[in-house]
């Protein structure tokens, strides 16, 4: 979002410097379609940039733009500043869809997990942990007993001794035990 922000700052200047010829280059100009559905240029200024491409081999935007008078041309230009809020919007909206996509297809894989005080789990094995010894170390340790629960699903445990772990464990890193 900030390499957007800067690039229509950018062009503003641009504007304002009355500069005759712009080149704007994104990292990845596929993912700024799939994103917003349009270029940043077309959000600020309401129609595509031409390349200097299109002007030596004649494109059917360059053609079209050519074979009309000044006044048609300034009448066409006017109607596409107007439309630059509503692709603006449009743009938007197309944001929040692929944002709302990409979270269902996130959530789908997600499986909630609801402990329960009293309730026997295993604990994983993290890689920085003195216990992880290699690839053919088990990965869970215990079994224990969850002790208390915090709302933002992190648990405290203890082993089957009673002897608590001073340190609340996210759930992330917990499963059940199958006794």
């Amino acid at each position: 979002m900030a390499e957007y922000e800067a690039c229509i700052l950018r062009l503003r200047l641009a504007v304002d410097m009355e500069v005759q010829d712009v080149s704007v280059l994104g990292d990845s100009d596929l993912l700024v379609h799939q994103i917003q559905g349009a270029t940043p240029y077309l959000l600020v200024y309401g129609t595509e940039a031409v390349i200097p491409a299109e002007v030596e081999i004649s494109s059917l935007r360059i053609v079209t733009e050519a074979g009309i008078d000044d006044d048609e041309w300034v009448k066409a230009r006017l109607e596409q500043l107007n439309l630059i809020d509503e692709k603006r919007l449009a743009a938007v909206c197309h944001g929040q869809l692929y944002q709302k996509r990409m979270a269902r297809a996130y959530n789908k894989k997600v499986h909630p997990r609801k402990f329960e005080v009293g309730q026997q789990v295993l604990k994983r094995i993290l890689p920085h942990q003195i216990e992880a010894k290699g690839k053919f170390a088990p990965n869970w340790q215990g079994p224990y007993v969850v002790t208390r629960l915090l709302s933002n699903d992190a648990l405290y445990l203890a082993d089957i001794e009673g002897r608590c772990i001073d340190m609340a464990i996210n759930s992330d890193a917990i499963k059940r035990y199958y006794a």
